[in-house]
């Protein structure tokens, strides 16, 4: 069976949308429609106009889209395709955190589930967090969750005294700064560029910070310039379809892999065969109890309004 070609019809008899984070493998970022980060596929999922949303990505992600188009049949290729910083903030060990700080406002990355978003008064992305955090008052106590790394960054960027979550993504914790030194002084004509959500030894080392788009519009904006990209592994696929003459190098890990790069394996469930097969079936669907939906709607509003 030629899938692409199948993909392309079950597209076009659906009236379905596919949806990519740039983290996800290169075929399925070659057949989606919108290839983006978590800001970018948000306001996608908002405006569409299909039938179907199609979301190459992970569970929070598919989440999301359905919170915004409740109408509309949302498949995610695998169920299983989770994420480890989602994970590391519970909905019901949160709510407590939260009701002990009740003066606070709550602003979530995006990287968290719809019970955690229905806790929030604003959601955020790596893309727009900093102007999230600026639009509180300056006089308003944050609680920032769930990346403490992200929260780290944005303090420093802010002066915020934000008060964190302890949680973070294991992918941009696998990054190895002596492998990451060692492999500088190979290349010591190479920029290293990184994800916020990387840990403060890895951003110290930092040409550029910024989310996926941003990296990638900053590769752009330098095209002469050499990087060693600090992020999850797939991002690179794009960088090189966009400025294809640049060279890029990915950071190095702490463990050996196929690649010596660090890789969501959450990101890499999701196959061609797969993305085929839920356009198909219609299967798996991702549901949202409506009284959490509406609660979750009313942070990711505020981050889109405040992202225009």
């Amino acid at each position: 069976m030629d899938l692409v070609k199948e993909i392309k019809r079950l597209k076009k008899e659906k009236n379905a949308v596919i949806l990519a984070h740039y983290y996800q493998v290169a075929e399925i970022q070659d057949i989606a429609d919108y290839v983006g980060d978590s800001l970018q596929l948000s306001q996608q999922a908002a405006e569409t106009d299909a039938d179907m949303i199609v979301f190459a990505g992970v569970h929070f992600m598919a989440e999301t889209a359905k919170i915004l188009s409740p109408d509309k049949i949302v498949v995610l290729p695998d169920l299983k395709a989770g994420c480890s910083l989602a994970d590391s903030c519970p909905p019901e060990v949160f709510e407590k955190f939260t009701k002990a700080h009740p003066d606070h406002v709550v602003i979530t990355y995006v990287n968290c589930s719809a019970e955690i978003k229905a806790l929030s008064d604003i959601v955020c992305t790596s893309s727009n967090a900093i102007k999230i955090v600026n639009s509180v008052p300056k006089d308003t106590p944050i609680i920032f969750a769930p990346d403490k790394n992200l929260g780290k960054y944005i303090i420093s960027q802010t002066g915020r005294d934000m008060l964190l979550w302890d949680g973070s993504c294991i992918v941009h914790e696998a990054f190895s700064i002596d492998k990451l030194i060692a492999l500088h002084k190979k290349y010591p004509d190479y920029k290293i560029i990184a994800h916020p959500e990387s840990e403060t030894h890895i951003l110290d080392t930092a040409a550029y910070i910024g989310s996926t788009s941003g990296m990638i519009n900053f590769v752009k904006a330098h095209p002469k310039e050499k990087f060693i990209v600090a992020t999850e592994a797939g991002i690179l696929h794009k960088m090189q379809q966009e400025m294809p003459h640049t060279e890029l190098i990915p950071a190095p890990a702490k463990e050996d892999n196929t690649c010596a790069c660090s890789e969501c394996h959450f990101m890499k469930m999701n196959t061609l065969q797969k993305l085929y097969d839920c356009m198909l079936n219609e299967s798996p669907q991702i549901d949202v109890p409506e009284e959490i939906r509406k609660k979750a709607l009313i942070p990711i509003a505020r981050m889109l309004e405040l992202s225009k």
